[in-house]
């Protein structure tokens, strides 16, 4: 009787197997803001705690070569949503809305029979946050909304920051609390109320961790003390490193070490200590997310994906904020977790972009591709814990100038490989090599090596490949939106002289 009962069980528990390989997964994403890749107690960072984002490397992947195809907010939000490089969805900067006539992934969710629900930062066009196609449920809010109502905590008035609270499925509701953990209480509401017999897709969009970062009250000070792992290079490195002209011009700007924002005081170690200390109400919510799935059993069958939107820099490169090729731009945490899907534990170091995720989780829910993408599905290979399945070899950058912030060119790049090529358009300056084998700060430009002549040729050629392929040979040109920031501080460095190479007394350089 006993063999027999035994023999029972391990059908049934056979059984439930099958059936949760068969059955639709739920899905959660969760999108923190301005996560750098380095920043998680899983990625070895020196003093951060991140227990829950951790445990989903622990209990699922993380995927260690994980970048966006574009540092900013906006852009890399539509190329999540939409599959697709910002030369196809057009939004290439934090002020217009994405294409009506683009399809987000959500919207082939929901022809999948799954129900959709949309919590937090949209920011995508500006001051817009109705309710979007393929979600059944909306809350959201306009710009950058902010941390708190009051605003307490804050140092600056960040461009697009608003005070009118919260947009509930077309209703203005006023924000009450902090907003990361408010956040949280709306998206485990809508779980609590969700239709039982549907599977879900929970979208969960953190305005944390983006500047001016304010940490929750109760983490406040939190590392003060703490010894910090990030270093501002001189400008006499950044010379001999031979960086172009306009990475040490930006130093002594709104996005550099100097000048901050625009502040004569600014520190990038404090502001560091702020974004880690951030970070931490984000790691709450991941938690609390968490314990709601697992207490209503609904962990073992609901893919669980956390993210960076684009990374972010501090003093690397004498630069702060994002929107550069540099490794600490645009490189990003991507852990996922998917019990009995995928194989606990593993690091996943097959190359992938912000462009792949739609595709990745249409193919996990059993749900139609979309119509136009370019990115492609790394579902199976995870499953199978197989990185050598998914045959990407380099990836393309890309960001456009902003009449905005004119600091950092238009620039495209190949990324994701030992060697980084960044090319400059519009401006007469150098353009960039870097071996990260070697170099892993990227600050010794090999652009002008003769040994690396070939390879560069050949990594220039390869971008327009993918370029010409994907149709990004034509730039977006869209109208001025907002304000301008092109502020310099006449007691910070000087304008960086033109390189050395560029001088030459006649056509052979004699």
């Amino acid at each position: 009787m006993r063999i027999l009962a035994c023999f029972a069980i391990a059908l049934a528990v056979s059984a439930v197997g099958q059936l949760n390989a068969a059955s639709p997964p739920n899905i959660v994403f969760v999108l923190c803001d301005d996560h750098r890749f380095d920043c998680l107690g899983a990625a070895g960072h020196p003093f951060i705690e991140t227990p829950h984002i951790d445990s989903i490397a622990r209990d699922g992947a993380m995927l260690t070569r994980a970048y966006v195809t574009t540092s900013l907010c906006s852009p890399s939000r539509a190329s999540i949503l939409t599959g697709q490089y910002a030369h196809n969805h057009r939004v290439v900067d934090n002020y217009h809305p994405v294409d009506p006539t683009l399809t987000f992934f959500p919207q082939h969710l929901q022809k999948a029979g799954f129900q959709t629900a949309f919590i937090g930062k949209w920011h995508m066009g500006g001051e817009i946050d109705d309710p979007q196609r393929g979600f059944d449920h909306w809350v959201a809010f306009k710009g950058q909304g902010t941390y708190w109502p009051d605003g307490h905590g804050t140092t600056r008035e960040v461009p697009q920051t608003t005070y009118d609270g919260l947009n509930i499925n077309g209703k203005r509701v006023p924000q009450n609390g902090y907003i990361t953990d408010e956040l949280t209480d709306y998206a485990i509401e809508w779980l609590q109320n969700r239709d039982t017999e549907k599977p879900f897709f929970l979208y969960v969009s953190h305005k944390a961790v983006h500047s001016d970062f304010v940490p929750a009250d109760r983490h406040r000070g939190r590392y003060a003390d703490q010894p910090l792992p990030i270093e501002t290079p001189t400008v006499e490195q950044m010379d001999a490193g031979k960086l172009p002209m306009w990475v040490r011009n930006q130093r002594n700007s709104r996005h550099g070490a100097e000048f901050g924002y625009n502040l004569a005081d600014f520190s990038p170690e404090v502001y560091y200590r702020r974004y880690c200390e951030s970070i931490l109400a984000v790691d709450d919510s991941v938690g609390r997310l968490m314990t709601f799935l697992q207490e209503n059993e609904l962990r073992d069958n609901t893919v669980f994906v956390f993210m960076g939107d684009n990374g972010f820099q501090f003093g690397d490169h004498g630069l702060i904020d994002k929107r550069t090729a540099y490794e600490a731009s645009a490189r990003v945490p991507l852990l996922i977790m998917a019990p009995g899907r995928i194989p606990a534990g593993q690091s996943f170091d097959a190359l992938v972009g912000n462009i792949d995720v739609a595709p990745t989780l249409l193919e996990a829910a059993s749900a139609p591709a979309l119509p136009k993408q370019d990115g492609k599905s790394f579902w199976t290979a995870l499953t199978q814990n197989d990185a050598s399945g998914f045959d990407r070899k380099t990836l393309l950058y890309e960001y456009y100038w902003e009449r905005n912030y004119p600091q950092t060119p238009t620039l495209h790049a190949i990324i994701g490989g030992r060697y980084k090529y960044i090319r400059c358009h519009g401006l007469w300056d150098r353009d960039e090599l870097y071996d990260l084998q070697l170099d892993a700060a990227e600050m010794h430009n090999l652009i002008d090596s003769p040994e690396h002549a070939d390879r560069i040729g050949q990594l220039n050629a390869q971008l327009w490949d993918l370029l010409h392929a994907s149709g990004g040979d034509e730039m977006p040109l869209l109208e001025d939106r907002g304000a301008q920031f092109p502020w310099r501080n006449p007691r910070k460095s000087k304008q960086a002289p033109f390189p050395a190479e560029f001088f030459r007394t006649s056509e052979h350089g004699n």
